[in-house]
């Protein structure tokens, strides 16, 4: 009886394993039967409920993949962009430092700089920790024959002159600074006077003790007189552009016997100056 009930059982799953064999060959075999829609027909609703419940777990993937993805394309384009900025920077700095010795060479070759001095091209490493149109620290000094009172210039015009020096450095007080005091004159008509600066502003000077019976004009330039007197001498030689006039009204001319100019020299972007030093060309 045992024997019978296990043949039975062998040939129900001989059977089974024969349909099942014969259910997989029609579904791969006929691309388009009705066998193959049935198997779909009982088994899609199963597959798609599978995709419903793993799509969650898939987005979660996905959501992870695709945020590493962008945070590794954000930071190279921060690190591009940074160096980017850098040249930008660089190309620009260059830029700068080439028109300023553009504007020294250029001074030179017009024959606008004093007979008899020899100019030292240096550049500005530091300024004043306190204010900043008081003094400036160029790279030059005595092993470069700096004096003190040697006069400093950029591009544009007078700067300032030397008050201390080092052998690799020098100290260099600006005309803004309110110990400062330059003789000139207004030219063409040679109206002579001070030059110093305005308190609390530092991009205005004043060209002070002016003859009040002679009428100075906006527009007009004012340069360094370099007067001579008595084996005495004028610490800036003549002919230094100096800046502008800005205002020159009658009643403070005859009241006050001054005029207001505008420095040449812009004295918060200096990068390179050039020290006329006395020595030999």
């Amino acid at each position: 009886m045992y024997r019978k009930q296990v043949r039975r059982r062998r040939a129900v799953l001989a059977l089974l394993v024969l349909t099942s064999f014969i259910l997989l060959t029609a579904t791969y075999g006929q691309q388009s039967g009705g066998l193959q829609r049935g198997v779909s027909a009982v088994f899609g609703p199963l597959q798609e409920g599978a995709d419903r419940a793993l799509k969650p777990a898939r987005d979660l993937v996905n959501w992870f993949d695709q945020t590493f993805a962008a945070r590794g394309d954000n930071k190279r384009l921060q690190q591009e962009v940074e160096q980017l900025r850098t040249k930008v920077a660089a190309g620009e700095t260059a830029l700068s430092e080439n028109n300023q010795l553009r504007k020294l060479l250029g001074l030179r070759r017009a024959g606008k700089l004093p007979l008899g001095l020899t100019p030292v091209t240096g550049r500005v490493i530091a300024r004043s920790p306190t204010v900043w149109y008081s003094t400036v620290t160029v790279d030059q000094g005595g092993g470069a024959g700096v004096q003190v009172n040697d006069p400093v210039i950029n591009g544009d015009g007078l700067v300032g002159r030397v008050t201390s020096v080092t052998h690799s450095t020098s100290q260099v007080t600006l005309i803004t600074d309110h110990t400062s005091a330059v003789s000139a004159m207004v030219v063409p008509d040679g109206i002579q006077g001070v030059i110093q600066p305005q308190v609390g502003n530092p991009t205005d000077l004043v060209l002070d003790f002016i003859d009040s019976s002679r009428h100075v004009h906006p527009g007009e330039t004012v340069v360094t007189s370099g007067w001579k007197a008595r084996g005495l001498s004028s610490l800036f030689p003549s002919g230094i552009p100096v800046g502008e006039v800005t205002r020159a009204t009658v009643a403070e001319q005859e009241a006050s016997q001054q005029v207001h100019v505008r420095p040449y020299a812009d004295l918060r972007e200096l990068e390179f100056v050039q020290v006329l030093t006395r020595g030999g060309s």
